[in-house]
């Protein structure tokens, strides 16, 4: 089935059966505590906020997983809809946006929050004791708040350590990552992840000046170094913007880490439970609309032809780009596509279902 094209409107209000404050909560949250304190840093605006909820919630009573929670602004959105008895896991690799989360389940028992990428989604839900959920939101990609503090190292705005890791407690640095890397590699990274076409040529010129003892390891000297090697740029954008984004795409797995959320939430999806992706690259919504066409249609076995058809697992529901008015607003949505696909009741074959858990 085709997905459906709309334009996303404004925000629309859901009943609210407003956060229970006290008693036990089986997913792990704390049921003391304030919710956080003075407004955070940075500001993020959630795009496609309640198209995004909207699609998702469809049991008030359901257990729902947002595998992204950034500041939250899903999340309050999802809790707003769910009863006393909902639940709602939250998954972060970021410790910022972990501490907010952890604010917020000491507030509203209902959560329970996971300092874990959603590509665990799989090991942590087994380990809470949940078979499966109502439904699970991933909203791809960097936030406001990762982009807008210069000490992340996402950003060639600002001039500072070139980091780039969600998760600033493990894992390898960009600048560790280019201070070690083959010259074929880091072409590679560039050219797959950015769709950078001067892709070797910033691969040898990172590697001449590492060669010549001053390794990249700042966001100006990567933008100054990128900036020198494109030999044409695009219309209203910075030369550097397709290194970056390859850069922290590597740095985090992030394409590596999609395909496995998005098979952990096939697996654990009840029959009727929404599958809501907002990705804000090609790369990323291609990754999404090939899961969803593949499972979304009747397989056939062209090697047994007498075998039954194998029916789908996925119907999909619909595509959202934002309004013009959410563009104007927020012009960081402009690129965003949200996909919506929901469970049918046709089982897994073992083999999918062992992989996925």
């Amino acid at each position: 089935m085709n997905a459906s094209v709309r334009q996303g409107g404004g925000p629309s209000a859901g009943p609210s059966a407003g956060p229970p404050q006290a008693g036990p909560n089986p997913l792990g949250g704390s049921p003391e505590g304030p919710l956080g304190r003075g407004a955070p840093p940075f500001k993020h605006t959630t795009v496609l906020l309640a198209e995004a909820v909207d699609a998702l919630v469809q049991q008030p009573t359901g257990i729902y997983i947002d595998g992204t929670f950034g500041r939250g602004g899903h999340a309050r959105a999802i809790l707003a809809r769910l009863a006393p008895t909902g639940r709602l896991v939250v998954f972060d690799k970021d410790p910022e946006a972990i501490a907010e989360a952890q604010a917020l389940a000491a507030a509203d028992t209902r959560v329970a929050v996971c300092h874990a990428s959603f590509a665990d989604m799989a090991a942590e839900l087994s380990a809470r004791g949940l078979p499966q959920v109502d439904g699970v939101l991933l909203d791809l990609g960097i936030s406001s708040p990762q982009i807008d503090n210069p000490v992340r190292g996402f950003s060639f705005r600002f001039d500072a350590p070139l980091d780039m890791r969600m998760d600033t407690t493990r894992g390898e640095t960009a600048a560790d990552f280019l201070a070690h890397a083959a010259e074929r590699q880091i072409a590679e990274v560039i050219r797959d992840y950015g769709e950078e076409r001067f892709a070797v040529q910033i691969a040898k010129a990172l590697v001449a000046r590492r060669e010549g003892g001053s390794p990249v390891r700042s966001t100006g000297e990567l933008a100054t170094l990128v900036a020198g090697a494109v030999k044409s740029r695009e219309p209203g954008q910075d030369p550097a913007t397709r290194t970056f984004q390859a850069l922290r795409i590597h740095v985090n797995g992030e394409l590596e880490a999609l395909e496995q959320g998005l098979a952990a939430a096939l697996a654990w999806l009840v029959p009727g439970g929404r599958l809501v992706v907002i990705a804000f690259h090609s790369l990323e919504d291609r990754i999404v609309k090939t899961f969803i066409s593949r499972h979304g249609k009747e397989a056939y076995d062209r090697r047994a032809p007498f075998a039954p058809v194998q029916p789908l697992k996925l119907q999909a529901l619909a595509r959202i780009k934002p309004s013009a008015d959410e563009v104007r607003a927020n012009p960081r949505a402009r690129s965003a596509v949200l996909r919506v696909a929901e469970r049918t009741s046709v089982p897994l074959a073992d083999g999918l279902q062992e992989a996925a858990r």
